[in-house]
């Protein structure tokens, strides 16, 4: 493609301006100058660690034939004048999505495309809308944290950076994946949107059909360093929307209702006068769910083998979102009733042998995911029944929610295995210790302390009693380990099986 092509299509979305006198034809788009190969556009980035204005001169090196600079770099001297062809730009992340999304043949633009954004839930109401949206027969994607589909299937691109969170790709593979979907004929992408991605624009392109906000509680200020910036990220998916589906029994989400222009649905199942309710909840002992769900285009009663009072909210605003896509409300009533769960979220592990007690694993990674796990499991465990609690938390994290998940682990599980989870660059003796500051009576507390989570999970195992219900938190699907070595291979489910064919 040619570089006044690539300008000519992103004239309009975003400000520009650019010092070139021939034209280029650009082989590529690339923000890593270790990646550059000849032809290449250089998007120079001034990342959270890196400035990648340093690295021009080894792009040039490479091969780049022109380079997307930021105004500030340029006034500063960062950029030298002969590195042209320039494109400039204020924001070089705004622009690397705007340019990417345009080599792709802007894919967004050719359907509706649903965020969801919250701390918690986004898998979940992703995951619903998107099967409701199959059994309408509206072909249809996904992106998200557990991976990504199209209508045809898995979506395997693999990303740039071996360690990056996917949950919502960097523009890189972000436009590449709605371009697979568009070739793949669907009509609706639905997509887990983070804070981290709103913060750092990389969704800019992007005019959604519908967003959600599912809940907002503590989490990621390591980036947004308090709650109101966090917010703030967070809000910035309602600025470029058609409709707005919010739990309005979120503190948070009432604040987003209040200070938003466009159509909105409101959803409560705590009474709250809303447009969307959910009234006669019933947390089923066999530990599905019922409720009674109204609003002014969807009545239905709600039949769901999802657990725990969160799923209400969860699959009310999957419903709302999938009626406001076309989807009819048998079809909505007929995947909640048939829909057995996701991978990760409290998915209960089939264990074969002799073994008398049951294995879960969840994502719970914040306090509050952690506390709604162990409240809901609460719900179906028996007295004379244990919960019996594995869990760690990241490094290079935010430190403060350690010691708070610590306290909510000693007081509301029967017994408690601290280990690692994703240590990355810290040391892993260090995080617990966090943990550990939470907990007040450490003496009187029921816990163990096992630094390797296989060991951990092996310990489990091993000393589980009748009836015990094990709760694996914090990696849910993830299938692999983070630490300073990088990212390996780690599946519980797999060590799990191990465990009890070893000692059952």
């Amino acid at each position: 493609m040619l570089l006044s092509e690539l300008l000519e299509q992103i004239k309009e979305r975003v400000s520009v301006r650019s010092i070139f006198e021939n034209d280029v034809d650009l082989t590529g788009i690339c923000p890593d100058s270790s990646r550059v190969k000849p032809g290449n556009l250089y998007i120079a980035i001034e990342g959270l660690h890196v400035d990648g204005h340093s690295f021009i001169g080894e792009a040039k090196k490479r091969g780049a034939s022109a380079f997307a600079v930021s105004s500030k770099a340029l006034a500063e001297g960062r950029v030298e004048e002969k590195s042209l062809p320039l494109l400039i730009a204020d924001d070089t992340r705004a622009l690397s999505a705007h340019l990417f999304a345009a080599w792709y043949g802007n894919p967004q633009k050719q359907m509706k495309i649903v965020g969801v954004t919250g701390t918690n839930g986004k898998t979940s109401v992703t995951t619903l809308v998107r099967e409701m949206l199959s059994r309408a027969e509206i072909p249809s994607g996904l992106i998200g944290t557990a991976g990504c589909l199209s209508p045809k299937g898995k979506i395997e691109i693999q990303p740039s950076d071996p360690n990056a969170n996917m949950t919502t790709p960097d523009p890189e593979e972000l436009y590449q994946i709605l371009r697979v979907m568009a070739d793949a004929g669907a009509r609706v992408a639905v997509m887990e949107v983070t804070s981290h991605a709103l913060a750092l624009r990389k969704t800019d392109p992007i005019d959604f059909e519908v967003a959600v906000f599912t809940n907002l509680t503590e989490d990621h200020l390591d980036l947004h360093q308090n709650m109101e910036n966090y917010f703030a990220a967070k809000a910035r998916l309602f600025e470029k929307c058609r409709l707005a589906v919010i739990n309005y029994d979120d503190r948070y989400g009432r604040i987003l209702a209040d200070n938003i222009k466009i159509p909105r649905k409101l959803c409560s199942m705590e009474g709250r006068e809303t447009d969307c309710a959910a009234e006669d909840v019933h947390l089923r002992a066999d530990g599905g769910l019922e409720y009674k769900l109204t609003s002014r285009d969807l009545r239905l009663r709600v039949r769901s083998q999802l657990c725990g009072g969160f799923n209400v909210m969860n699959t009310m605003q999957a419903a709302v979102t999938a009626k406001a896509l076309g989807a009819s409300v048998n079809t909505i009533k007929d995947t909640l009733s048939h829909f057995s769960g996701i991978k990760g979220r409290l998915e209960r592990l089939k264990i074969y042998g002799k073994s008398d007690f049951s294995v879960y694993i969840d994502y719970a990674h914040t306090p509050d995911a952690l506390e709604n796990l162990l409240r809901t499991a609460r719900t179906f465990v028996k007295k004379d029944q244990r919960i019996v609690l594995l869990f760690g938390c990241g490094g290079d994290r935010e430190r403060q929610k350690r010691p708070v998940m610590g306290k909510i682990a000693v007081d509301m599980a029967d017994f408690v295995i601290i280990t690692s989870d994703n240590s990355r660059s810290e040391r892993t003796a260090d995080i617990i210790e966090d943990i550990l500051s939470g907990i007040v009576d450490r003496d009187g507390a029921a816990y163990t302390v096992i630094e390797s989570r296989k060991a951990a999970i092996e310990y489990a195992i091993k000393n589980a009693r009748r009836g015990d219900v094990i709760l694996l938190a914090g990696k849910g699907h993830e299938e692999y380990e983070i630490d300073e070595k990088g990212k390996s291979p780690f599946s519980e489910r797999d060590l799990v099986k191990e465990f009890v064919e070893k000692y059952y």
